[in-house]
């Protein structure tokens, strides 16, 4: 079996792009033109880079759906989880920007949201920017999963819709140059991450179901 090679499909035409320019003009004698081509392109293999990694069995868990930094943890209400625990992570373009369920289960919609670009880390992003919710339907709750723009991030990608089963940790989209995530648990999910905390999309549990 052929080896997948980490890096996120909807990269190539930025990391191609570039690296053809730039091979291009190398060829042509303009190996200092070509610099800034393969600059933008090795920045954006950086950026796209989509790691394998080992998901954790943990019984009830529910796992970070991105890398990144917690920027909050509160009581929330979500219109498919009812009353819920969010936890809002924020992703740096230095991220890895593939996003991955938190839970197994059943996606019964998703729910794209036209908005703003504020800054991903303002709390008002999560209410007016550009949003994609994914709701998934578990054997023990229900999750909600935000995928939210940002100031630099303008183009959510959801690969998934209604009637698509999802694994724990599996990936079902991403969003490009900065950005943000949350989470939303049921309100009894025994939440193990605080404010600060950085997280690893997939691996690390950010709560316990209960």
């Amino acid at each position: 079996m052929a080896k997948r090679i980490p890096i996120a499909r909807e990269g190539w035409p930025f990391i191609l792009g570039p690296a053809i320019a730039a091979a291009g003009l190398t060829l042509l004698g303009h190996r200092r033109l070509a610099l800034p081509f393969w600059a933008a392109s090795a920045a954006s293999a950086g950026f796209f880079r989509d790691p394998e990694r080992e998901i954790p069995p943990v019984a009830h868990g529910v796992l970070a759906p991105a890398d990144g930094r917690v920027t909050s943890v509160e009581d929330a209400v979500d219109p498919f989880v009812g009353s819920s625990r969010r936890v809002a992570i924020f992703l740096s373009p230095l991220d890895v920007h593939v996003n991955r369920a938190p839970i197994g289960g059943l996606v019964t919609d998703t729910v794209y949201t036209p908005g703003r670009f504020l800054a991903a880390y303002d709390p008002a992003a999560g209410e007016v920017n550009e949003r994609c919710a994914v709701r998934i339907q578990g054997d023990e709750a229900r999750v909600t999963v935000v995928q939210i723009a940002g100031v630099v991030a303008r183009r959510i990608v959801c690969r998934v819709g209604a009637g698509d089963k999802l694994a724990a940790g599996e990936r079902f989209g991403m969003i490009r140059f900065g950005s943000r995530t949350d989470c939303y648990m049921p309100k009894g999910t025994d939440v193990r991450v605080k404010v600060g905390d950085t997280v690893v999309g997939g691996v690390t549990v950010i709560g316990i179901l209960r």
